[in-house]
């Protein structure tokens, strides 16, 4: 069964889940990964103001996880998208997707941080720890298409040494960043991924639960996460939703606007280029995968590698 299809079915918005939108109705598409009602609280004055900006309509459209947002690109509910890189890749290469924007932090940068997490009093406390005793630890990844929850800490951690996360642990379960990050603090896995963005989110919103977590392992920068618009969103239209992504922040009230929303300070333009860095490292991944998987024949494997090779060289 198509679980993609299955998670198009569980989409959490009001917005009508058939039928073509007309080139003025337009859904912006959210990743509910901890509440919804929190979700929309942050998104809808951006909307409202964006709407009253542009003369659009446009309708906040969550889901429970990437896989529903990218089909619902793909199959035309789904016009614009805030999403991570690696779910950027797919609705761009599966959905009619092209980044146009990039989410700036407070802070002025452009990026934030993957990480493993522990129960502040566990005697793990590093990622030498974590890989020495993975078979007697509980393990929370992240959600297939996370960036910082999945495929960065499964290159740099796991996939150099030709580990499966799904059978190097005593037990292994995917699951958001919040459910990660409480589950975590209450006990009920020993190590999970995180990244700097949600821990700051859980300190501000469970200041307890956040003193019982501490930080094993910290990634290289990601880039902060994009948005995606349908490539065949008519001209005007993407030219509207360009000039008002790219200006807003300008004054006090945007600005705390924005702050809601991850920490954002303001959204600058961008382009697929933003995506080469995660795309070069899922790409990294399944070479060695490849290279590890003795079930291949010599033929097989050579031209596999040969496949990625060219990829990758391609990306340079």
């Amino acid at each position: 069964m198509n679980f993609r299809k299955i998670a198009s079915l569980v989409l959490l918005s009001g917005a009508a889940l058939v039928g073509p939108v007309s080139a003025q109705e337009l859904n912006l598409g959210l990743v509910s990964v901890s509440s919804t009602a929190s979700l929309r609280q942050a998104w809808e004055p951006l909307v409202a103001d964006l709407n009253k900006a542009t003369g659009l309509n446009v309708s906040l459209f969550f889901a429970t996880n990437y896989a529903g947002i990218i089909d619902g690109m793909k199959d035309g509910k789904v016009q614009i998208a805030y999403m991570g890189n690696k779910s950027a890749i797919e609705a761009v290469d599966q959905s009619g997707g092209v980044v146009f924007a990039q989410a700036v932090a407070a802070d002025g940068s452009l990026g934030y941080t993957s990480h493993l997490i522990a129960h502040v009093n566990s005697p793990i406390n590093d990622v030498k720890d974590v890989l020495k005793n993975a078979k007697t630890l509980s393990y929370g990844n992240g959600d297939l298409d996370s960036t910082s929850g999945y495929l960065v800490p499964e290159y740099f951690i796991y996939s150099k040494d030709g580990i499966d996360t799904k059978t190097a642990f005593r037990s292994a379960r995917n699951q958001n960043h919040e459910a990660n990050a409480l589950a975590v603090a209450n006990k009920q896995v020993d190590i999970a991924t995180n990244n700097s963005q949600n821990l700051a989110k859980i300190k501000d919103k469970f200041p307890e639960k956040f003193k019982d977590i501490k930080v094993i392992w910290t990634s290289p920068l990601i880039p902060l996460d994009p948005l995606v618009m349908r490539k065949d969103l008519a001209p005007a239209v993407a030219a509207k939703l360009k000039t008002f992504f790219f200006s807003y922040g300008s004054d006090e009230r945007e600005r705390g606007i924005l702050a809601k929303i991850e920490g954002t300070k303001s959204f600058k333009e961008s382009s697929d280029k933003q995506l080469i860095p995660v795309r070069q490292l899922g790409l990294f991944s399944d070479r060695n995968k490849v290279v590890a998987n003795a079930s291949l024949s010599d033929s097989d494997k050579k031209a596999q590698l040969a496949a990625i090779d060219a990829k990758l060289k391609a990306l340079q």
